[in-house]
Protein backbone atom coordinates (compact mmCIF):
# COMPACT_ATOMS: atom_id res chain seq x y z
CA UNK A 1 0.00 0.00 0.00
CA UNK A 2 2.97 1.92 1.00
CA UNK A 3 4.43 1.92 -2.26
CA UNK A 4 1.61 2.18 -4.27
CA UNK A 5 0.92 5.60 -2.32
CA UNK A 6 4.43 6.83 -2.45
CA UNK A 7 3.94 5.63 -6.59
CA UNK A 8 1.13 7.56 -7.07
CA UNK A 9 3.13 10.39 -5.02
CA UNK A 10 6.15 10.60 -7.33
CA UNK A 11 3.26 10.49 -10.61
CA UNK A 12 1.95 13.29 -9.13
CA UNK A 13 5.49 15.44 -8.69
CA UNK A 14 6.01 14.66 -12.47
CA UNK A 15 2.68 15.93 -13.91
CA UNK A 16 2.99 18.84 -11.68
CA UNK A 17 5.20 20.65 -14.30
CA UNK A 18 2.99 20.11 -17.10
CA UNK A 19 0.39 20.91 -15.18
CA UNK A 20 1.81 24.48 -15.05
CA UNK A 21 2.85 24.61 -18.62
CA UNK A 22 5.81 25.39 -20.41
CA UNK A 23 8.16 28.55 -20.51
CA UNK A 24 8.96 30.66 -23.81
CA UNK A 25 10.38 33.82 -24.56
CA UNK A 26 8.12 36.38 -26.83
CA UNK A 27 9.28 38.27 -29.66
CA UNK A 28 9.75 41.35 -26.67
CA UNK A 29 12.13 39.19 -24.99
CA UNK A 30 9.29 38.55 -21.82
CA UNK A 31 8.94 35.62 -20.40
CA UNK A 32 5.63 33.95 -20.66
CA UNK A 33 4.10 30.29 -18.91
CA UNK A 34 1.72 28.99 -21.55
CA UNK A 35 -0.17 25.45 -22.36
CA UNK A 36 2.25 22.50 -23.18
CA UNK A 37 -0.73 22.58 -25.93
CA UNK A 38 -2.45 25.54 -27.17
CA UNK A 39 -5.88 24.66 -28.05
CA UNK A 40 -7.68 28.34 -27.49
CA UNK A 41 -6.29 31.66 -28.66
CA UNK A 42 -7.24 35.13 -29.32
CA UNK A 43 -5.61 37.46 -31.44
CA UNK A 44 -7.30 41.00 -30.84
CA UNK A 45 -5.58 43.11 -34.15
CA UNK A 46 -5.99 42.55 -37.78
CA UNK A 47 -2.71 41.70 -38.25
CA UNK A 48 -2.04 39.07 -35.89
CA UNK A 49 -5.62 37.58 -36.29
CA UNK A 50 -5.34 37.39 -40.08
CA UNK A 51 -1.94 35.21 -39.62
CA UNK A 52 -3.72 32.87 -37.78
CA UNK A 53 -6.38 32.16 -39.33
CA UNK A 54 -4.01 31.24 -41.99
CA UNK A 55 -1.93 29.62 -39.87
CA UNK A 56 -4.14 27.68 -37.28
CA UNK A 57 -7.61 28.68 -37.68
CA UNK A 58 -9.15 26.27 -35.55
CA UNK A 59 -7.23 27.37 -32.21
CA UNK A 60 -9.12 31.19 -32.42
CA UNK A 61 -12.06 31.45 -30.04
CA UNK A 62 -13.26 34.51 -32.32
CA UNK A 63 -12.35 36.82 -34.90
CA UNK A 64 -12.06 40.70 -34.84
CA UNK A 65 -14.52 41.75 -37.77
CA UNK A 66 -17.13 39.30 -39.30
CA UNK A 67 -16.49 37.51 -42.26
CA UNK A 68 -19.04 38.91 -45.72
CA UNK A 69 -20.62 36.19 -47.50
CA UNK A 70 -18.67 36.90 -50.58
CA UNK A 71 -15.61 36.41 -48.10
CA UNK A 72 -16.51 32.75 -46.59
CA UNK A 73 -15.52 30.61 -50.07
CA UNK A 74 -11.90 31.79 -49.11
CA UNK A 75 -12.08 31.53 -45.58
CA UNK A 76 -12.05 28.25 -43.22
CA UNK A 77 -15.37 27.02 -42.05
CA UNK A 78 -14.05 27.37 -38.60
CA UNK A 79 -14.25 31.11 -38.49
CA UNK A 80 -17.42 31.27 -40.21
CA UNK A 81 -19.78 31.63 -36.92
CA UNK A 82 -17.36 32.40 -34.74
CA UNK A 83 -18.13 35.82 -32.59
CA UNK A 84 -16.65 39.17 -33.36
CA UNK A 85 -14.25 39.84 -29.99
CA UNK A 86 -12.96 43.39 -31.50
CA UNK A 87 -10.23 44.85 -33.78
CA UNK A 88 -7.47 46.80 -32.41
CA UNK A 89 -4.59 46.35 -30.39
CA UNK A 90 -6.76 44.95 -27.35
CA UNK A 91 -10.13 42.70 -27.04
CA UNK A 92 -12.66 45.59 -27.67
CA UNK A 93 -15.13 43.49 -25.75
CA UNK A 94 -13.42 42.02 -22.35
CA UNK A 95 -16.70 40.25 -21.37
CA UNK A 96 -17.19 38.50 -24.75
CA UNK A 97 -13.75 37.41 -24.63
CA UNK A 98 -13.90 35.66 -21.36
CA UNK A 99 -16.70 33.71 -22.71
CA UNK A 100 -14.62 32.52 -25.35
CA UNK A 101 -12.36 31.38 -22.56
CA UNK A 102 -8.96 31.20 -24.35
CA UNK A 103 -5.76 30.43 -23.13
CA UNK A 104 -3.62 32.95 -24.44
CA UNK A 105 -3.27 36.05 -26.20
CA UNK A 106 -1.28 36.95 -29.27
CA UNK A 107 -0.59 41.14 -29.51
CA UNK A 108 1.16 41.99 -32.64
CA UNK A 109 3.50 44.81 -32.52
CA UNK A 110 4.72 46.68 -35.86
CA UNK A 111 7.92 47.63 -34.56
CA UNK A 112 10.49 46.41 -30.99
CA UNK A 113 10.37 49.82 -29.63
CA UNK A 114 9.62 49.18 -25.51
CA UNK A 115 6.24 48.66 -24.33
CA UNK A 116 3.89 51.44 -23.43
CA UNK A 117 3.22 50.42 -20.03
CA UNK A 118 -0.59 51.62 -19.63
CA UNK A 119 -1.78 49.47 -23.02
CA UNK A 120 0.98 46.45 -21.84
CA UNK A 121 -1.28 47.09 -17.93
CA UNK A 122 -4.92 46.83 -19.72
CA UNK A 123 -3.81 43.74 -21.37
CA UNK A 124 -2.09 42.09 -18.16
CA UNK A 125 -6.04 42.95 -16.38
CA UNK A 126 -7.67 40.53 -18.55
CA UNK A 127 -5.77 37.60 -16.64
CA UNK A 128 -5.18 36.00 -19.50
CA UNK A 129 -1.74 34.93 -20.29
CA UNK A 130 -0.03 36.84 -23.60
CA UNK A 131 2.78 37.06 -25.87
CA UNK A 132 3.78 39.26 -28.44
CA UNK A 133 4.52 38.82 -31.64
CA UNK A 134 6.74 41.36 -33.39
CA UNK A 135 7.17 42.15 -37.16
CA UNK A 136 9.41 44.84 -37.98
CA UNK A 137 7.57 45.62 -41.27
CA UNK A 138 6.69 42.86 -44.22
CA UNK A 139 10.31 41.61 -43.75
CA UNK A 140 9.81 40.66 -40.51
CA UNK A 141 7.07 38.25 -41.15
CA UNK A 142 9.02 34.84 -42.03
CA UNK A 143 10.76 35.01 -37.68
CA UNK A 144 7.16 36.27 -36.66
CA UNK A 145 5.63 33.16 -38.78
CA UNK A 146 7.98 30.70 -37.66
CA UNK A 147 7.67 32.11 -33.99
CA UNK A 148 4.28 31.40 -34.08
CA UNK A 149 4.67 28.10 -35.58
CA UNK A 150 6.51 26.68 -32.43
CA UNK A 151 4.46 28.74 -30.29
CA UNK A 152 1.21 26.73 -31.72
CA UNK A 153 3.06 23.51 -32.42
CA UNK A 154 2.75 24.21 -36.63
CA UNK A 155 6.41 24.71 -37.23
CA UNK A 156 6.11 22.82 -40.69
CA UNK A 157 3.11 24.84 -41.92
CA UNK A 158 4.80 28.15 -40.41
CA UNK A 159 7.96 26.74 -42.85
CA UNK A 160 5.95 26.51 -45.72
CA UNK A 161 4.72 30.03 -45.10
CA UNK A 162 7.64 31.82 -43.94
CA UNK A 163 9.73 29.84 -47.27
CA UNK A 164 7.20 31.40 -49.07
CA UNK A 165 7.38 34.86 -48.17
CA UNK A 166 11.24 34.93 -48.22
CA UNK A 167 10.80 33.70 -51.71
CA UNK A 168 8.62 36.61 -52.76
CA UNK A 169 10.71 39.54 -51.29
CA UNK A 170 13.88 37.85 -52.76
CA UNK A 171 12.21 37.60 -56.30
CA UNK A 172 10.68 40.99 -56.24
CA UNK A 173 13.52 42.33 -54.78
CA UNK A 174 15.96 41.26 -57.74
CA UNK A 175 13.54 42.60 -60.42
CA UNK A 176 13.43 45.79 -58.57
CA UNK A 177 16.97 45.81 -58.96
CA UNK A 178 17.25 45.10 -62.33
CA UNK A 179 15.09 49.32 -63.16
CA UNK A 180 16.97 51.67 -62.51
CA UNK A 181 15.07 54.08 -59.86
CA UNK A 182 14.66 57.03 -62.58
CA UNK A 183 12.93 54.63 -65.13
CA UNK A 184 10.32 52.84 -62.30
CA UNK A 185 6.95 53.63 -63.27
CA UNK A 186 5.27 56.02 -60.74
CA UNK A 187 2.26 55.19 -58.79
CA UNK A 188 -0.54 57.07 -57.69
CA UNK A 189 -2.34 55.10 -54.46
CA UNK A 190 -6.24 56.24 -55.08
CA UNK A 191 -8.16 55.59 -51.73
CA UNK A 192 -12.11 57.13 -50.77
CA UNK A 193 -14.71 57.48 -53.06
CA UNK A 194 -13.31 60.22 -54.78
CA UNK A 195 -10.13 58.70 -54.93
CA UNK A 196 -8.53 62.02 -53.61
CA UNK A 197 -7.04 60.13 -50.42
CA UNK A 198 -4.02 58.81 -50.21
CA UNK A 199 -0.67 57.68 -48.01
CA UNK A 200 2.74 59.30 -48.13
CA UNK A 201 5.46 57.36 -49.38
CA UNK A 202 6.78 56.52 -45.41
CA UNK A 203 3.36 55.19 -44.57
CA UNK A 204 3.17 51.94 -43.07
CA UNK A 205 -0.10 51.31 -45.65
CA UNK A 206 2.47 51.84 -48.19
CA UNK A 207 5.08 48.94 -47.83
CA UNK A 208 4.31 47.08 -51.15
CA UNK A 209 4.81 50.24 -53.25
CA UNK A 210 7.84 50.86 -50.96
CA UNK A 211 8.80 47.14 -51.49
CA UNK A 212 8.36 47.35 -55.41
CA UNK A 213 10.82 50.12 -56.00
CA UNK A 214 9.98 52.82 -53.32
CA UNK A 215 7.25 53.98 -56.53
CA UNK A 216 4.83 56.19 -54.42
CA UNK A 217 4.56 59.71 -56.06
CA UNK A 218 2.88 61.28 -52.60
CA UNK A 219 6.51 62.07 -51.16
CA UNK A 220 5.79 63.38 -47.35
CA UNK A 221 6.02 62.20 -43.95
CA UNK A 222 2.92 60.39 -42.46
CA UNK A 223 0.90 62.53 -40.24
CA UNK A 224 -0.87 59.86 -38.11
CA UNK A 225 -0.86 55.85 -38.34
CA UNK A 226 -4.56 56.02 -40.14
CA UNK A 227 -3.53 57.99 -42.69
CA UNK A 228 -5.34 58.80 -45.68
CA UNK A 229 -3.72 62.27 -46.73
CA UNK A 230 -6.23 64.29 -48.24
CA UNK A 231 -4.76 65.78 -51.52
CA UNK A 232 -6.45 67.73 -54.60
CA UNK A 233 -6.73 66.27 -58.24
CA UNK A 234 -4.20 69.55 -59.21
CA UNK A 235 -1.53 67.82 -57.12
CA UNK A 236 -1.92 64.35 -58.86
CA UNK A 237 -2.27 66.02 -62.24
CA UNK A 238 1.41 67.50 -61.15
CA UNK A 239 2.58 64.20 -60.17
CA UNK A 240 1.51 62.53 -63.36
CA UNK A 241 1.56 58.85 -62.42
CA UNK A 242 2.43 56.01 -64.71
CA UNK A 243 -0.14 53.69 -62.53
CA UNK A 244 -3.27 54.22 -60.06
CA UNK A 245 -3.74 51.43 -57.61
CA UNK A 246 -7.30 51.76 -56.33
CA UNK A 247 -9.40 50.61 -53.19
CA UNK A 248 -12.57 51.76 -53.95
CA UNK A 249 -14.31 49.83 -56.78
CA UNK A 250 -16.83 53.07 -56.71
CA UNK A 251 -14.08 55.33 -57.48
CA UNK A 252 -12.55 52.66 -60.14
CA UNK A 253 -15.71 52.30 -62.02
CA UNK A 254 -15.92 55.86 -62.60
CA UNK A 255 -12.48 57.31 -63.11
CA UNK A 256 -11.59 55.94 -66.31
CA UNK A 257 -14.47 57.97 -67.76
CA UNK A 258 -14.54 60.76 -65.62
CA UNK A 259 -13.72 63.86 -67.74
CA UNK A 260 -11.75 65.36 -64.18
CA UNK A 261 -9.45 62.63 -64.47
CA UNK A 262 -8.59 62.21 -67.90
CA UNK A 263 -5.61 64.41 -68.30
CA UNK A 264 -3.50 61.93 -66.88
CA UNK A 265 -1.28 59.75 -68.49
CA UNK A 266 -2.40 56.79 -66.28
CA UNK A 267 -6.13 57.33 -66.99
CA UNK A 268 -5.39 57.72 -71.23
CA UNK A 269 -3.29 54.78 -71.06
CA UNK A 270 -6.10 52.62 -68.70
CA UNK A 271 -3.45 51.45 -66.27
CA UNK A 272 -5.71 52.13 -63.45
CA UNK A 273 -6.43 48.97 -61.28
CA UNK A 274 -8.52 48.07 -58.43
CA UNK A 275 -6.78 46.09 -55.54
CA UNK A 276 -8.20 42.48 -54.91
CA UNK A 277 -10.19 42.39 -52.16
CA UNK A 278 -10.89 38.73 -51.24
CA UNK A 279 -10.70 37.15 -48.38
CA UNK A 280 -8.77 40.50 -47.49
CA UNK A 281 -7.35 43.27 -48.87
CA UNK A 282 -3.98 42.57 -51.13
CA UNK A 283 -2.70 46.02 -49.91
CA UNK A 284 -3.84 47.46 -46.60
CA UNK A 285 -6.87 48.75 -44.66
CA UNK A 286 -5.82 46.53 -42.51
CA UNK A 287 -1.84 45.19 -43.62
CA UNK A 288 -1.91 41.78 -43.75
CA UNK A 289 0.08 38.55 -44.88
CA UNK A 290 -2.17 38.95 -48.23
CA UNK A 291 0.51 41.74 -49.39
CA UNK A 292 2.80 39.10 -50.10
CA UNK A 293 0.85 38.79 -53.14
CA UNK A 294 -0.33 42.00 -53.50
CA UNK A 295 3.24 42.95 -54.00
CA UNK A 296 3.51 40.29 -56.84
CA UNK A 297 0.35 42.05 -58.81
CA UNK A 298 1.90 44.98 -58.45
CA UNK A 299 4.95 44.28 -59.52
CA UNK A 300 3.98 41.95 -62.33
CA UNK A 301 2.03 45.53 -63.56
CA UNK A 302 4.89 47.49 -63.23
CA UNK A 303 8.03 45.29 -64.37
CA UNK A 304 5.84 42.98 -67.08
CA UNK A 305 9.53 42.02 -68.30
CA UNK A 306 11.48 41.78 -64.84
CA UNK A 307 9.19 40.26 -63.11
CA UNK A 308 6.83 38.08 -65.58
CA UNK A 309 4.56 36.29 -63.00
CA UNK A 310 1.51 34.44 -63.89
CA UNK A 311 -0.38 36.13 -61.54
CA UNK A 312 -3.89 33.91 -61.91
CA UNK A 313 -1.39 30.71 -60.97
CA UNK A 314 0.51 32.33 -58.49
CA UNK A 315 -2.99 33.19 -56.52
CA UNK A 316 -4.10 29.74 -56.73
CA UNK A 317 -0.85 28.36 -55.34
CA UNK A 318 -1.06 31.37 -52.21
CA UNK A 319 -4.10 30.52 -51.59
CA UNK A 320 -3.67 26.76 -51.47
CA UNK A 321 -0.69 27.44 -48.78
CA UNK A 322 -1.90 30.10 -47.03
CA UNK A 323 -6.00 29.08 -46.45
CA UNK A 324 -5.65 25.44 -47.99
CA UNK A 325 -7.86 26.23 -50.30
CA UNK A 326 -8.03 25.07 -53.78
CA UNK A 327 -9.30 27.95 -56.44
CA UNK A 328 -11.08 27.26 -59.39
CA UNK A 329 -10.52 29.45 -62.61
CA UNK A 330 -13.55 31.44 -62.41
CA UNK A 331 -12.45 31.62 -58.23
CA UNK A 332 -9.13 33.16 -59.68
CA UNK A 333 -11.26 35.62 -62.24
CA UNK A 334 -14.04 37.04 -59.25
CA UNK A 335 -11.22 37.74 -56.93
CA UNK A 336 -8.92 39.54 -60.04
CA UNK A 337 -12.20 41.36 -60.94
CA UNK A 338 -11.71 39.81 -64.49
Amino acid sequence: MKSRIAALLLLLCCLAPLAQGREVVDMMGRKVTVPDKIERLFAPSPYGAYMMYALAPELMTGVVFAPKAEERKFLPKQLWELPVLGGGPRPGNPEALAKTNPQLLVIWKNDRNPLVERADAQVAKLGIPYVYVVADGMTGYPEAIRFLGKLTGREKRAEQMANYVEKTLKDVGAAVARVPANRRPKVYYAEGVDGLSTECNDSIHTQVLQLAGDVDVHRCHTSSHMGMEKISLEQILLYAPDMIVVQEKLFYDKVLNDPAWQALKAVKERRVYLIPRAPMNWFDRPPSFMRFLGLQWVASKLYPKEYPVDIEKETKAFYQIFFNATLSDPDVREILGR
